[in-house]
C-alpha cells in the first residue's frame, strides 16, 4: 500500500481523510469513549504538519441515508478540536454547500470536518451507480485521498472504495499500523491464544472457522458461550441460545479435536433471574444453569482458568467480552481477563484487543491502554481479516 510519504509534497493540498470516528454515545449525545477519535489523530497531525488542507469524513451511528440529529458528528468535530489543540471547522452537510463553503475557507494546516457520511443514501448504496455518482461529489471538495479509517476497510462504500479510484490515494498510519499487527496474527509466536465472546456466535462463524487451522486455543466466554455448551448436550437456561447454530458448532467442536485445537469453555457463570445489574444472581456451574436463570458472566473458576491460557501464550487475540460487563455484577470475568493480558503483554507476548465491545470494555474498566501491545479500532474489519476475506478498502489502496 501506498502511505502518506509516496504522496509528495502536500502543502496547499486538499486531502480527504477518511476516518472512523464512529464512537458511542450516551442518551444525552455525549461521547462515552473517545478511542476512535484519538486514534485519528496522529494521521491528521502528519498531513497538517506537511501543510495540507485537511478534510475529515466519517460516519456515525446507523442513519438511513439521510439526516437525523442524534448522529450529527458536530460533537465528535469539538472532541477532536480539543485533541488537537485547534479548531476544527465543521460543514453542516457532506458534499452540499456548507462543506463547499467550509473547505474553501480553509488554510495550510488546517482542518474541517464534514457531516455524517451516511446522511447520504450514495455512501452505503448496494447500486455501484449511486455510490459513484456520491463519490464524484466526494472526490471533487479534494485533490489527494488518504485512507484512515480502519474500522470501515471491510465496507464497499463510497467513501472507502470509490473514492479511493477517484484521486491519488494513500493509507493512513491507523491504517498501516492495523494491518502490521495483525499480519503478526496470521504468523503467530506460539503458543496462540484466541479469546472470543460477545453475544452471537453468528457474527464469529467464518473467523472460527479459520482461526481453527492457526490456533493453539480458544477460549470462548460472553453470550455466544452458551451455543456452545448446549452443543455439548448441556442445558443453559434462559442463557442467550442460538438454537439454529447448534450443529454448527457441534462441527467445530469436532474439527477441534482432530486438530489438537483445545477449546476451552466457562466451567462456571453468573446466572441471573433477569438482564439487570439488580436481579438475584449467583454463581452455578455451567453444565447446571437453573431453568429459570441467564448466564451474564462467566464465573470465578473459569476466570481463573482463562486468565492461565492466557498468561501461557505467546500471542492472543481478543475479540468480545466475557460478560455484561456495563452492569458490575457482570464486569468481574472481562476484568480478570484484561487483567490477564496485560500481564502477559508484560512477560513479552504480543496482546491485541479486537475492537467493538472488548477495546471499549478495557477503557471502561480503567486499564491503560499501553498495557496491550495493540487495540484495534475494527472490530467486524479485524474479524474478516482474521478470516482471510478480502477487505474492499484495503484492496483499492494496494499498488
Amino acid at each position: 500500500m501506498r502511505t502518506i510519504d509516496d504522496l509528495g509534497d502536500l502543502s496547499g493540498k486538499r486531502v480527504l481523510l477518511r476516518s472512523d470516528l464512529n464512537v458511542p454515545l450516551d442518551d444525552s449525545g455525549a461521547i462515552t469513549d473517545d478511542g476512535r477519535v484519538r486514534a485519528s489523530v496522529p494521521t491528521i497531525k502528519v498531513l497538517t504538519e506537511r501543510g495540507a488542507r485537511v478534510i475529515v469524513c466519517a460516519h456515525l451511528g446507523r442513519p438511513k441515508g439521510e439526516p437525523e440529529a442524534k448522529y450529527s458528528l458536530k460533537p465528535v468535530g469539538e472532541r477532536l478540536g480539543e485533541l488537537l489543540g485547534s479548531p476544527v471547522a465543521f460543514a453542516q452537510d457532506t458534499v452540499g454547500d456548507s462543506a463547499q463553503a467550509v473547505v474553501d475557507s480553509l488554510e495550510d494546516g488546517q482542518v474541517a470536518l464534514l457531516e455524517n457520511l451516511r446522511f447520504n443514501p450514495g455512501e452505503t448504496a448496494k447500486s455501484a451507480d449511486d455510490r459513484a455518482a456520491f463519490a464524484d461529489q466526494l472526490a471533487s471538495l479534494a485533490d489527494v485521498f488518504v485512507s484512515d479509517g480502519f474500522g470501515v476497510v471491510h465496507r464497499e462504500q463510497a467513501s472507502v472504495y470509490d473514492v479511493a479510484e477517484r484521486l491519488p490515494q494513500a493509507a493512513g498510519g491507523l491504517v498501516i499500523t492495523e494491518v502490521e499487527v495483525l499480519q503478526q496474527l496470521t504468523k503467530p509466536r506460539r503458543p496462540y491464544a484466541v479469546v472470543l465472546g460477545g453475544a452471537k456466535v453468528s457474527d464469529k462463524l467464518g473467523v472460527i472457522e479459520n482461526l481453527l487451522k492457526t490456533a493453539d486455543m480458544l477460549l470462548i466466554g460472553g453470550g455466544m458461550a452458551f451455543t456452545f455448551l448446549a452443543a455439548q448436550g448441556h442445558e443453559v437456561g434462559k442463557s442467550l441460545l442460538e438454537q439454529d447454530q447448534v450443529a454448527t458448532v457441534k462441527g467445530y467442536l469436532a474439527d477441534a479435536e482432530n486438530r489438537g485445537v483445545d477449546i476451552v469453555l466457562p466451567v462456571d457463570v453468573v446466572a441471573a433471574d433477569a438482564f439487570s445489574a439488580d436481579a438475584d444472581h449467583d454463581v452455578v456451574p455451567a453444565d447446571r444453569i437453573p431453568a429459570d436463570r441467564m448466564g451474564l458472566d462467566i464465573g470465578p473458576e473459569s476466570a481463573r482458568l482463562f486468565a492461565d491460557k492466557v498468561r501461557s501464550a505467546r500471542t492472543v487475540f481478543w475479540n468480545g467480552p466475557m460478560g455484561a460487563f456495563e452492569m458490575a455484577p457482570y464486569a468481574d470475568g472481562t476484568k480478570v481477563l484484561a487483567q490477564a493480558l496485560v500481564e502477559a503483554t508484560a512477560d513479552g507476548a504480543v496482546t491485541v484487543v479486537g475492537g467493538g465491545d472488548s477495546a471499549a470494555a478495557v477503557r471502561a474498566l480503567g486499564f491503560p491502554e499501553d498495557g496491550f501491545t495493540h487495540i484495534s479500532t475494527g472490530g467486524g474489519a479485524s474479524l474478516e481479516y482474521l478470516e482471510g476475506k478480502t477487505l474492499p478498502g484495503l484492496a483499492v489502496l494496494e499498488d
